[in-house]
């Protein structure tokens, strides 16, 4: 939706802000971490990263971890000036662009917020296909040697809009789940058969922990690991992002401890320390 004025889109992102915090306020939260420490919340974590998640659940990250020093990636198009209102209202940096096709002044942009903080980025947005990942986040992880987390998000049952990604908006007072994989590390200097075999097999990772956290939603199960979590800002991130984290695991390290096979996992040797 394209929005005429900038007091139209104030308008509409304080609009929009109020039935998030509200909206989402009642959900039951619950996520599985593969490693805890990646949640710029937690007392231990170190060094920053990049967050993906498909374009569908944005709602679920964009109400719990705003104000945890936190970038996210988007578009230029018109389409996402309210959203970059409302992403900056709940405790997000924005950078708008495209990190792969002519995107030397917003890698630069990114390369400058990676010195000090995190970066998140939905990797089918903004027009999709929906869950293809597009070689993006691949790229900057690889030209900025920081790690990736794929978060794996879903709600019971949501209301879905008929968009192209089938926008999820859950319905008051059920559960939102989610599966959060470990640091994955990402080689340095990949060409573009090493991005490819990425860019597919975080596709295939991410998909599956959606699937995962979709079906947890539903069901209402117990997952043993599984945490509580609420909205919250980070009283560590400023500072703790600049540090050295974990070098992360490689990708067919994930792959093979979700139980999906690696074998296609070609290139995935440790980036140099």
């Amino acid at each position: 939706m394209k929005f005429a004025s900038s007091l139209t889109i104030g308008a509409t992102a304080l609009a929009a802000t109020a039935t998030i915090r509200h909206w989402m306020g009642t959900l039951d939260y619950r996520v599985e971490f593969g490693d805890p420490t990646v949640d710029p919340v937690h007392p231990e974590y170190r060094g920053a990263k990049i967050y993906v998640f498909w374009h569908e659940n944005i709602l679920l990250p964009l109400y719990l971890r705003g104000h945890s020093n936190i970038s996210m990636l988007l578009s230029r198009h018109g389409d996402a000036d309210v959203l970059d209102r409302v992403a900056r209202m709940n405790g997000f940096g924005v950078v708008r662009g495209s990190t792969f096709n002519g995107g030397s002044v917003v890698l630069r942009q990114l390369a400058k917020r990676a010195e000090e903080g995190n970066l998140t980025i939905t990797p089918d947005g903004p027009r999709g296909p929906r869950r293809r990942l597009a070689p993006g986040c691949v790229f900057l992880a690889s030209t900025l040697g920081i790690p990736i987390v794929a978060m794996g998000l879903g709600y019971d049952r949501p209301y879905r809009f008929g968009t192209w990604d089938r926008f999820a908006l859950p319905r008051p007072f059920t559960r939102a789940r989610g599966i959060v994989s470990r640091a994955i590390a990402v080689p340095t200097e990949l060409d573009r058969d090493g991005i490819e075999t990425h860019r597919a097999g975080i596709e295939r990772l991410l998909t599956h922990l959606s699937d995962e956290a979709e079906a947890w939603a539903t069901a209402g199960t117990h997952r043993p690991g599984a945490r509580i979590v609420r909205k919250e800002p980070s009283r560590v991130a400023r500072h703790a992002a600049r540090l050295a984290g974990p070098p992360g695991v490689t990708l067919g390290e994930e792959l093979d401890r979700v139980g999906l096979a690696p074998a296609d996992v070609r290139g995935d040797e440790r980036p140099a320390a």
